[in-house]
């Protein structure tokens, strides 16, 4: 009670809500009067959603309201009991509380109720004011004859006549009009009506309106939808009860694989079964589909058994928990019915018993398409086809097929030929002169087919000749925007104009934050080609980081990084105090951070002081810099600054306070610091960073943005190859941050721990496998396998694509949940260093003996894993391939940064090569699995060279 007093009543779930029973109890209780009138009062309750509901509607039951707890409480209502009662019934009625959509904190949804309100309103005003007879008329309007143009009469006497009307209540036809009441007169026959219900002439309607649209027709090849079905349930599947059951989908055309089968996931019910991603979608449109089409199914059951390794004195007895796939059952249906139209709708294929033994061959194309007339026992694939348009879907007919043949032919003219296949090439291809009239000429069919190929447009008009400038600029008016990916390529130093550079900024304002910080390295690099302070560019980046308090902190610190430069200097302190004026809470969060920074560097500068003069004596130096670096850590100035500040990193974790005692210096030439901070906002876990002074980790950062957007495109293909890009940032003039990934360890340390002698500890392949296993167990060690292949696979393709050059065992880690990590992307893009005149990488990738031992789990041959891993391997190339165009984009963007090994085009090329841009997939494919071979054949190369590196890193000889 609102007197803060609880009432204890038990009521049966069934009985109604109740203000009159209530008020009767409550009168028992003190502070009765102090309630006032019980009108004023309303129920509220916490119900199953979690959420306060009001309950003004007294009919409704204690079960159909079903509170989360069994407590009612009474509130003041803040408004009429029937202005209450009304939100109530309407909610009740459409089955979603008004309160929520109260809740909803969109403009939209505002606005939208408030003017339905306001008309609503009006409308309810209107009706109060309506006499009995308009009421009548607005709430029955009556079917009114047009006026006769002659007063009826009986035929005879040509006098106006009575008339005598008889009414039906039941089903008779119905036959309105005048002129069947004129006929009846005239044959001296009294008019018989029916009275009708609204809703038989509206079926009545329907149903002419569904004839009528049955006749319409859509060709096949006007449908782009890429083909699916739905799996609905699978019925009398014979399966162990430990099995799950799976349905393989393929499309055929006689023996041809149109296209790559579909899997659903997994079911583990008994004999009914129904799959979470019921949605089988084909990578092939519905346009595609040829007349003869076959969809051909597999139901087979996916087992874990477990496989006994034998044991030896040296090792231990293992359990390998390997999946096995048992066939079920089989079916074929055709895509196309015997009309030649798109089948729709729900069926029931019932299946044939499955004989064939592997995965691969489960798809039986050449059965037969009946289904199985023994349906008693029989397994039940039920599967529904979705509609794609209202009306059918039909194949054209050969005299249709016959006209598109010879429109293709008439359009395939050797001119817009050649166009097509100049607008597919890289953005590196050159163009000659008589490419460039030709693309000029047909612009017009640039626009309306390659709305994409605007920057080879644009680097095809003579911008010497001002009325060709003045019709590219009509031009843009009307031409389609493009993607922000595309769009990228037109702030690149080919294409200054103002307008251009214009529309560009016009496409990326439809980017989502997520993808903005993804590009906003390259964003804030193409700044330098801006030949004016005030351009579109700057007033998007500084509008979008006033949005986004994120893109605000990455932006600062993009541009701060360089502010030394003096070509920047002016232009990049213009834009920092336009950010600063406009996000003046940031100020303070950033300058805490660029004070933190300052001391790290002080703590840096003093260890480097310290080696120097104390280089004579090793173990003196690092105790005494140790020391040194402690003492200044634990300084009131020092620890006070470092701590409570936002992670530049990641400003969304805060870094609380600084763990001195395991705090530490890294043993290269400029002193890394080790950084490790308490965070209490992670459940007390540490963190650690990495902080560098005199070290460019402008490349770096760029690698592992690149490496981001890979997973990024991976996932987006459902490929997840468990990357592990790290967080990275330049801060200053060679200075920046690292990210300490954590429970991680590097391979060089992982084969040192194994073995006494550095020379043999390369060669150990059971070093890496046993660290895993040492580390997880049972089904977790299977987890780190599949997340150690996962891994490998993604950075076996991506340093191979972007030629990532010193890899070696100290550059290389793992984490202890088995995922495999690259680190230190000084060398790129083929970039590789040489040691006495020998280059150290002689294979595109890393893919040691080693790395192959535990992706088979210990076992030797290439095993079903190692297959599934090539395979990984393969698909993530062809997919980072698919988006060739726009990784070399970003590397043309960041030309002019600095970096030393990107200076120009020619840098660039590797990559074009790599990706086998220019070449067919099949050709490209090739190349790509001749390297991976090469990999393979040179891995024992590679462990040489591991090894040279591990006797160099133990100054033994």
């Amino acid at each position: 009670l609102p007197t803060y007093l609880f009432i204890n009543w038990f009521i049966s779930v069934h009985q109604r809500l109740s203000f009159q029973l209530l008020w009767k109890q409550a009168q028992m209780f003190p502070l009765f009067p102090a309630l006032g009138e019980m009108e004023s009062h309303m129920f509220e309750c916490v119900n199953q959603a979690a959420v306060h509901e009001e309950l003004e509607d007294e009919t409704r039951r204690l079960c159909d309201v079903r509170p989360f707890l069994p407590v009612l409480k009474l509130v003041t209502r803040n408004c009429g009991r029937a202005e209450r009662l009304l939100d109530s019934k309407i909610g009740v009625l459409i089955g979603k509380g008004l309160h929520e959509l109260d809740a909803i904190n969109d403009q939209e949804v505002k606005d939208f109720r408030s003017k339905m309100f306001r008309i609503s309103e009006e409308r309810m005003q209107q009706v109060q004011m309506m006499t009995c007879t308009e009421w009548l008329q607005a709430c029955f309007s009556p079917q009114l004859e047009p006026a006769a143009s002659a007063i009826i009469s009986d035929g005879v006497s040509d006098r106006p006549t009575d008339l005598k009307v008889t009414i039906h209540f039941d089903q008779s036809q119905v036959r309105p009009g005048i002129s069947y009441i004129r006929s009846c007169l005239q044959a001296k026959e009294s008019p018989h009506l029916t009275l009708v219900h609204t809703r038989t002439i509206q079926a009545m309607f329907d149903k002419e309106i569904s004839a009528i649209g049955s006749q319409v027709q859509t060709c096949v090849w006007d449908v782009s939808s890429p083909f699916k079905i739905v799996l609905v349930k699978g019925s009398k599947v014979n399966a162990e009860e430990s099995a799950k059951v799976q349905v393989r989908a393929g499309l055929f055309h006689g023996t041809e694989l149109l296209c790559k089968p579909s899997v659903s996931s997994e079911s583990n019910f008994r004999s009914d079964h129904t799959w979470k991603d019921s949605t089988l979608e084909f990578d092939i449109s519905v346009c595609d589909l040829p007349r003869m089409t076959r969809l051909c199914f597999a139901i087979y059951a996916v087992m874990d058994k477990v496989k006994k390794q034998k044991s030896t004195k040296n090792s231990i007895k293992l359990l390998d928990c390997i999946r096995y796939h048992y066939p079920i059952a089989w079916v074929n249906t055709m895509v196309f019915d015997y009309k030649g139209q798109l089948k729709t709708g729900d069926i029931i294929l019932h299946c044939w018993s499955s004989f064939p033994d592997e995965l691969e061959e489960m798809l039986n194309p050449i059965g037969t398409i009946q289904t199985n007339p023994y349906t008693e026992n029989a397994t039940a694939l039920h599967i529904h086809f979705p509609e794609y348009l209202s009306h059918p879907i039909i194949f054209p007919p050969f005299d249709k097929i016959l006209e598109k043949a010879a429109e293709i032919a008439r359009a395939s003219d050797c001119f817009h030929i050649e166009l097509k296949e100049i607008m597919e090439r890289d953005p590196l291809s050159q163009l000659c002169e008589n490419e460039k009239d030709l693309i000029w000429t047909l612009r017009y069919d640039c626009r309306e087919n390659f709305p994409q190929s605007l920057p080879k447009l644009l680097l095809s008009v003579k911008w010497s000749k001002h009325e060709d400038m003045a019709q590219l600029q009509v031009l843009l008016q009307i031409w389609p925007k493009l993607s922000p990916r595309d769009a990228l390529e037109l702030l690149d130093f080919n294409y200054p104009d103002q307008y251009v550079r214009e529309y560009a900024v016009g496409c990326l304002r439809d980017i989502s934050d997520e993808e903005l910080l993804q590009y906003l390295l390259q964003l804030v690099q193409v700044l330098r080609y801006e030949p004016y302070y005030d351009c579109a560019l700057t007033h998007f980046l500084i509008e979008r980081a006033h949005g986004n308090r994120v893109i605000g902190h990455f932006l600062f610190w993009h541009l701060r990084s360089e502010i030394h430069m003096p070509a920047v200097s002016v232009q990049f302190a213009l834009i920092l105090e336009a950010y600063c004026r406009g996000s003046i809470p940031h100020i303070e969060v950033l300058k805490k951070q660029v004070e933190a920074l300052s001391k790290l560097k002080s703590v840096n500068e003093l260890i480097k002081l310290g080696t120097i003069k104390n280089a004579r004596s090793k173990t003196k130096e690092a105790m005494l810099t140790k020391e040194a670096m402690m003492t200044c850590l634990r300084q009131s100035g020092y620890s006070e600054t470092l701590s409570d500040l936002h992670s530049p990193l990641n400003p969304s974790i805060q870094l609380s306070g600084i763990n001195v005692e395991r705090c530490r210096y890294m043993d290269s030439k400029m002193k890394p610091l080790w950084i490790v901070y308490n965070n209490k906002l992670l459940g007390g876990d540490t963190l650690g960073i990495i902080f560098k002074n005199g070290d460019d980790l402008r490349q770096d950062m760029l690698t592992l943005q690149i490496l981001r957007l890979m997973d990024l495109l991976w996932k987006e293909a459902n490929l997840d190859l468990r990357v592990v890009p790290y967080g990275c940032l330049a801060t200053g003039d060679r200075a920046g941050l690292i990210e300490v990934v954590s429970s991680a360890e590097t391979i060089a340390n992982i084969q040192l721990t194994s073995s006494n002698v550095a020379a043999a500890a390369a060669f150990n392949k059971d070093a890496l496998l046993n660290w895993l296993k040492e580390r997880n167990s049972g089904d977790a060690l299977e987890r780190a396998i599949e997340e150690f292949t996962l891994s490998c696979a993604g950075y076996c393709v991506a340093t191979y694509v972007l030629g990532i050059g010193d890899r070696h065992s100290d550059n290389i880690m793992v984490r202890s949940t088995g995922q495999l990590f690259h680190i230190d992307f000084g060398h790129i893009l083929g970039n590789f260093k040489s040691k006495f005149g020998i280059k150290r990488e002689r294979v595109p990738f890393i893919l040691t003996h080693d790395f192959i031992h535990v992706i088979q789990q210990g076992k030797t041959g290439y095993t079903e894993k190692f297959c599934n891993f090539r395979q990984n391997c393969e698909d993530a190339y062809l997919i980072l391939r698919k988006n060739g165009n726009l990784f070399i984009t970003l590397f043309a963007l960041m030309l002019t940064a600095g970096l030393p090994e990107l200076t120009s085009v020619k840098d660039i090329q590797y990559l074009k090569d790599s990706l086998a841009l220019g070449k067919s997939d099949d050709e490209a494919l090739k190349q790509f699995r001749q390297k991976f071979d090469e990999a393979l054949r040179e891995s024992w190369t590679t462990k040489v060279n591991w090894m040279a590196h591990n006797v160099a890193k133990d100054n033994r000889s």
